[in-house]
C-alpha cells in the first residue's frame, strides 16, 4: 500500500492521518514536539463555529487596525516594524478584499460540511472531548456592530447556516449570567464547542493503536520530491511515496523547499482558561459558547470547571512570547461581563494561527504529483478540520487511484 507522511501533528495533521488512514494508506505523522497538539491546536477558543466564518478581508478591518495600532490592549496589534514577509502578506490580504463576500460563503459552506465528519471521527474512535452541543451565541453593544451583523447573516445564510436573531432579553434568557448593555444578538443552535488538545491528542492515539506511526520529537530539517518517492530527513532519512504538509506556520518554509509558495503568516492569538474552582464561579460561568463582536473575543465552557476565554490578533512574526497587555482585556472581559467568576486561578496562552492572505485554506496538491496541502485554516482549523481531512485525503486517493469513502462532496481550496 502507499506510505504517506504527514508533517504536523496539530488538528489538521492527526485528522488528515485519519482520513488517510481510512482509505487504506499506510501513514506516517512528523512534529518537532513530543506529543501531540502542542501549539496552536493547544489551547483555542473551544468553538466549532460556522457562525464565526466571516473573512477579515474587508476596509473597515483595514481602517480598524489603524486606529486599533496605537493601542496595546486592542484586538488586533500589529509589530510596525517594516518585515518584508508581513508587508507582503498583508498587499495580498488588501487584494482578496473583493472576494470577501465569495470567499465567507465557502467557507461557510465548509463549516456546515466539517460538522457531521468531525462527530464522526470522535465516535469511530471513542474520544472524549468535553464536546457541548451548547449552540454559539453573538452579542452586539453597538448599533453598527449589531446592522453589520445582519448584512453577514445574509453570506452565512448562503453558505447553508441558519441563525436566528435576539432582542436583548432573548440575549439574556439564552444565558442568564451575562451582564453588560447588550442591545442584541444571534444565536447559531447548531454550533458547538470541545477541547481541541482533547481530541486532537485522543484521535491521535486511537491512531497509533490502529497501525499509524507517529515520530514526535522528530524535527524535520529537510524535504524533497523525486520523481518515484518524497525524502523525509528528520534524525534519519526516509522515503514515502507521498507528502502531506499540515505543518502551520512551518509550512511555508517547508513549501519552498518543494517549489511551492504557500504564503501562511503567524498570526498569534490568546486565550486564558479559568479554572472554576468553587461553587459561585461555577455557576456564574455561561453554559453557551459566547461571541463577543465589538471586543472579539470568544468563550467556550469545557466541562463543568474550566472556561476558556480566547481573542485577539497579534501581527508580530514567529512570535510566541506571551504578553501581559495582551491577556489582561480577556480577564477583564471575564470580569466584566461574568463577575460571579473568580479569576483567582487564571491559565494564560498564544498560540500561532497559520494564516493565509485570502482567509482560505491551502488544500490541494503541490507542483509535484507526490506533494500535497492541508494547511492555513487560520483561526477557523479547529471548526474545518474534518471538512480539509475529507478534501485532502480524497485527493490523494485519487491521485493513488485508492477508494474515496465518506466524502463530504466540498471542492478543493487554493490548489
Amino acid at each position: 500500500m502507499p506510505h504517506i507522511a504527514v508533517l504536523g501533528a496539530g488538528i489538521t495533521g492527526v485528522t488528515t492521518a485519519y482520513s488517510l488512514h481510512q482509505r487504506g494508506f499506510d501513514v506516517t505523522v512528523y512534529d518537532r514536539q513530543r506529543y501531540a497538539a502542542m501549539e496552536t491546536s493547544f489551547a483555542n477558543g473551544g468553538q466549532l463555529s460556522a457562525s464565526n466564518a466571516e473573512l477579515w478581508n474587508q476596509w473597515s478591518t483595514v481602517l480598524k487596525g489603524i486606529k486599533w495600532m496605537l493601542q496595546a490592549d486592542a484586538p488586533l496589534s500589529v509589530n510596525p516594524r517594516p518585515q518584508w514577509h508581513k508587508i507582503s502578506w498583508m498587499a495580498e490580504f488588501l487584494a482578496n478584499i473583493p472576494r470577501y463576500k465569495s470567499n465567507t460563503i465557502e467557507t461557510t459552506k465548509l463549516a456546515v460540511a466539517a460538522r457531521a465528519g468531525l462527530l464522526e471521527m470522535a465516535d469511530h474512535a471513542g474520544v472524549d472531548f468535553d464536546f457541548s452541543p451548547a449552540g454559539i451565541l453573538h452579542f452586539y453593544k453597538t448599533q453598527k456592530d449589531l446592522t453589520h451583523a445582519r448584512k453577514v447573516n445574509g453570506l452565512l445564510a448562503q453558505g447553508g447556516l441558519t441563525r436566528v436573531e435576539l432582542t436583548p432579553e432573548e440575549v439574556l434568557a439564552k444565558e442568564p449570567t451575562l451582564r453588560g448593555d447588550i442591545i442584541g444578538g444571534f444565536w447559531t443552535e447548531s454550533d458547538s464547542t470541545g477541547d481541541i488538545h482533547k481530541f486532537t491528542m485522543g484521535l491521535a492515539d486511537w491512531l497509533a493503536r490502529q497501525g499509524v506511526t507517529f515520530r514526535l520529537g522528530s524535527k524535520v530539517s529537510d524535504v524533497s520530491a523525486e520523481v518515484d518517492a518524497v525524502t523525509i530527513t528528520a534524525q534519519d532519512q526516509t522515503r514515502f511515496d507521498g507528502v502531506v504538509v499540515a505543518a502551520g506556520v512551518g509550512s511555508r518554509g517547508i513549501a519552498k523547499k518543494l517549489g511551492d509558495r504557500v504564503n501562511v503568516y503567524p498570526v498569534k492569538g490568546y486565550s486564558i482558561t479559568v479554572n472554576l474552582r468553587d461553587q459561585a464561579s461555577i455557576a456564574g460561568a455561561p453554559t453557551v459558547s459566547m461571541l463577543d463582536d465589538k471586543a472579539k473575543i470568544v468563550s467556550s465552557r469545557l466541562g463543568v470547571d474550566r472556561f476558556r476565554i480566547a481573542g485577539t490578533a497579534e501581527f508580530n512574526g514567529e512570535n510566541r512570547d506571551i504578553r501581559n497587555d495582551r491577556v489582561q482585556p480577556l480577564i477583564n472581559w471575564c470580569e466584566t461581563h461574568f463577575p460571579d467568576v473568580s479569576t483567582e486561578s487564571v491559565v494564560p496562552w498564544a498560540g500561532l494561527r497559520p494564516m493565509m492572505p485570502n482567509m482560505m485554506p491551502r488544500v490541494g496538491r503541490g507542483r509535484h504529483e507526490r506533494v500535497f496541502y492541508n494547511t492555513g485554516h487560520g483561526h477557523l482549523g479547529w471548526t474545518l478540520s474534518a471538512a480539509t481531512a475529507d478534501l485532502i485525503g480524497g485527493t490523494v486517493g485519487d491521485a493513488f487511484r485508492k477508494p474515496h469513502r465518506g466524502a463530504l462532496g466540498a471542492k478543493p481550496l487554493n490548489a
